[in-house]
């Protein structure tokens, strides 16, 4: 089976391509390359363009007629960004997904993978969330995941479409063989801020101290990548099991997370468990569009996936530290 692959050459994208070709899937990579590398795609089945080129999107199915699924990887993902520029972010994340979705249905592509997310949730008192929480997302970003879900939703009800939305949580780790990795200059995320300041001999700024959280700092639920990507392939191989052809859904939500909430003073708690440093701090008020976080309770993926997080978070620090000491070399960053 082969599966396409959109935002192939991006983090995520490219580590869940590692994850199917060891799994036996065969992916096909597009991209265009705005943020992903080509680096990521050696060795791969690669089409540079964009996920809007109705033409490519011919093409790739005329050359690869055994591509039984999609998995929607592509998208535009900085908060504070998206908040300074909102149309580019809903006609890139949006207008373009529409356009994916009418191409992978002319091709007969009925399966796909969305890659979602957990910033649309507004968490409960204790900060843990499930796929039946309130929706109150915060950003353009987000709101843009949010609504790419209603279009699904409306779309699976209307044709042969059949969607599996995976909400991530917080990817932290690279691939454990280091094929792959956070391929950013600047990360925006705070692990990649916190070995970039740690490099540079800065302070790492606490951006948010006053959430209602058992230390003020914002909480988080941060999973390997390469759970992530696990769960992708287990969700390809499962796909007719929990969407079924003759079943009365066409459309599932599912959560990806470790079901521990780990708030940012514990991250760097973590931190210093792992490098044996102790990294210098400022504190900052939030960003733009940030919110004090939420981590998922996970029996509905170990349920209908067989899934769960199995990686630890001082695994996925200590991946992350691997592959920054390699991408400079690999990347030239």
């Amino acid at each position: 089976m082969k599966v396409l692959i959109t935002g192939g050459a991006g983090f995520i994208g490219s580590t869940v391509a590692s994850a199917c070709l060891d799994a036996g899937i065969t992916p096909v990579l597009l991209d265009n390359l705005v943020t992903g590398r080509v680096e990521f795609t050696e060795g791969r089945a690669f089409y540079e363009g964009d996920i809007a080129d109705g033409e490519l999107i011919d093409r790739i199915f005329e050359e690869h007629p055994e591509i039984g699924a999609t998995i929607h990887c592509a998208a535009l993902i900085v908060v504070p960004e998206s908040v300074a520029q909102p149309l580019r972010y809903y006609h890139v994340n949006v207008a373009k997904t529409v356009a994916l979705t009418e191409h992978l249905l002319r091709n007969g592509c009925d399966r796909l993978l969305f890659s979602s997310s957990a910033s649309i949730y507004t968490a409960g008192d204790d900060f843990s969330v499930d796929e039946n929480s309130e929706l109150d997302p915060l950003s353009p970003y987000a709101r843009t995941k949010m609504v790419n879900e209603l279009v699904f939703k409306d779309t699976a009800q209307a044709t042969a479409l059949r969607v599996l939305s995976l909400r991530y949580f917080n990817p932290v780790g690279a691939d454990p063989e280091l094929r792959t990795g956070l391929q950013v200059a600047l990360p925006s995320h705070a692990l990649g801020k916190l070995i970039q300041a740690r490099a540079n001999g800065l302070p790492f700024l606490i951006t948010g101290t006053d959430w209602p959280t058992r230390d003020g700092s914002g909480i988080r639920d941060y999973v390997h990548v390469w759970d992530l990507a696990r769960a992708h392939v287990a969700a390809v191989q499962r796909f007719d099991e929990v969407l079924p052809l003759d079943g009365p859904g066409c459309y599932e939500v599912i959560n990806l997370g470790t079901g521990q909430g780990t708030t940012v003073r514990e991250l760097i708690a973590a931190f210093e468990t792992v490098t044996g440093e102790r990294p210098a701090l400022e504190e900052a008020p939030p960003r733009p569009g940030d919110n004090a976080g939420a981590f998922t309770r996970t029996g509905k993926a170990e349920r209908l996936l067989g899934w769960r997080a199995e990686l630890s978070l001082e695994q996925g620090i200590a991946d992350t530290l691997a592959w920054f000491d390699r991408r400079e070399a690999l990347l030239g960053l």
